[in-house]
C-alpha cells in the first residue's frame, strides 16, 4: 500500500508542476480570445506600428506625415480588425539597427518594416514572424556609365554602400568572399544616408533588397542614370513581426495579412465586399463575415475581416496602389498569386 501511495504522490506532484509551469510567463495558458496586447491596444485606441525611415512603396511618409505602403497597409489592416478604423495607427520610423529592440522592449506592437524572416531572428531574439507580404532578393545597383552590366564585372577594390544591422551586410560579405573579390563596405545606419552616399559617388555600387533598390532609385537626383543588375544573390522573404508570448495577437496580425491575400484570390475587394455577403461560395461568405464566427477565436466580432477588405483593400489593391502604379515594380513577379504563376499562397480562412 505504501509503495502505491508513493507512486500516486509522485504522479500528482508531476501533474501539479506541469500545471504551475503552464501558468507561468513564457508558458502562460491563455483563455480563448484573450490577449494582453489586444486589450492594451483597444484601451489606447491605436495600433503601435514600427516602419522604415522612408522606403517608397513599402512605408513612406509624405510632407504632411501621411504614411503609405504595403507594409503600412498591414498595420492599417490590424487597426481595422481590432479598432474598427484603419486610420487608428501610430507609426514609429525605425532604422534597421534599432527595429528589433523597439519591438522587444514594447515600444511598438507590430514591426512592419521590410524585414527578412530568418531562423536566428525568428528563434533567438524573442520575435515571431507571422507571414510574408513581399518575396524579395538582394541585388546591386550601379551607374549606367560604369560599364558594369553584371556582377561578373565586379573587380577587386569595389566599394559598396549598404545599411548597418541588416542581412544585406552578411549577404554582401558572403557574395564577395565566395568570388575572392576584395571590397570596401561603406555602411550607414539610415537608409537615406546610404542613398545619398551612393548618389554622390562615394561608392561604386549600392546593395540591398531589389525592391529597396527600385524604391530608393526614385529618390536619386537622376534616377535614369542608374540600373539594377539582373542577378539576385539571396532569398529575402519580408514580413510583419510581433513579440513572442502573445499567441492571440500573433494570430490577429497573421490573419489580417492572410485575409488581404485570400480576398484577392477570391475576387473580393474594397468596392464589392458588401455585395459578396450573398455569394454562393462559403469561403467568400466567411471572408466577409456572412457565415461562421471566425472572429470569436481572436476575441473580435464577426466583421473584422470585412472591415479589412473595405477599408484597406485586398493584397492586389495594396500592391497596385503602392508599388505598381508608382512605377517602382509594375511586374509583381513572385508576389503574384499562386493561381497566376506567383508564390503568394496562404492557408484558408475557415
Amino acid at each position: 500500500m505504501f509503495k502505491h501511495t508513493k507512486k500516486l504522490f509522485a504522479i500528482l506532484t508531476a501533474l501539479s508542476l506541469l500545471f504551475v509551469y503552464a501558468c507561468e510567463p513564457g508558458g502562460k495558458k491563455q483563455t480563448k480570445g484573450e490577449s494582453k496586447t489586444l486589450k492594451q491596444t483597444q484601451k489606447k485606441g491605436f495600433v503601435r506600428c514600427g516602419v522604415s525611415q522612408g522606403l517608397p512603396g513599402f512605408s513612406n511618409a509624405d510632407a504632411a506625415g501621411n504614411w503609405t505602403g504595403v507594409d503600412v497597409d498591414v498595420c492599417r489592416a490590424v487597426a481595422a480588425a481590432v479598432l474598427g478604423d484603419s486610420n487608428k495607427v501610430k507609426f514609429t520610423p525605425l532604422s534597421a539597427k534599432e527595429r528589433f529592440t523597439a519591438l522587444t522592449s514594447g515600444e511598438i506592437d507590430i514591426l512592419s518594416r521590410n524585414t527578412t524572416w530568418t531562423l536566428s531572428r525568428d528563434a533567438d531574439i524573442g520575435l515571431t514572424f507571422v507571414g510574408v507580404n513581399f518575396y524579395d532578393g538582394q541585388g546591386f545597383m550601379v551607374r549606367k556609365d560604369s560599364g558594369i552590366t553584371s556582377v561578373d564585372d565586379f573587380k577587386d577594390g569595389v566599394s559598396a554602400c549598404t545599411n548597418i544591422g541588416t542581412t544585406t551586410e552578411l549577404n554582401m560579405r558572403d557574395f564577395f568572399n565566395s568570388r575572392n573579390i576584395s571590397y570596401e563596405p561603406v555602411a550607414f545606419e539610415k537608409a537615406d544616408e546610404v542613398v545619398a552616399a551612393y548618389d554622390s559617388g562615394r561608392c561604386d555600387t549600392y546593395t540591398t533588397d531589389k525592391s529597396g533598390l527600385a524604391a530608393q532609385r526614385t529618390k536619386m537626383s537622376n534616377p535614369d542614370e542608374h540600373m539594377v543588375l539582373p542577378e539576385t544573390i539571396s532569398k529575402e522573404p519580408l514580413g510583419p513581426v510581433v513579440r513572442q508570448g502573445d499567441s492571440v495577437w500573433e494570430d490577429i496580425v497573421r490573419w489580417s495579412l492572410n485575409v488581404m491575400i485570400e480576398a484577392e484570390e477570391y475576387g473580393v475587394d474594397s468596392s464589392n465586399a458588401d455585395s459578396m455577403k450573398s455569394s454562393d461560395n462559403p469561403a467568400v461568405k466567411r471572408l466577409v463575415g456572412a457565415e461562421g464566427e471566425l472572429g470569436a477565436a481572436f476575441g473580435l466580432d464577426n466583421e473584422w475581416s470585412l472591415r479589412i477588405i473595405k477599408q484597406v483593400g485586398n493584397y492586389g489593391e495594396s500592391y497596385k496602389r503602392n508599388i505598381a502604379d508608382t512605377g517602382i515594380l509594375p511586374d509583381r513577379g513572385p508576389n503574384q498569386l499562386w493561381t497566376k504563376g506567383g508564390i503568394l499562397y496562404v492557408p484558408p480562412a475557415r
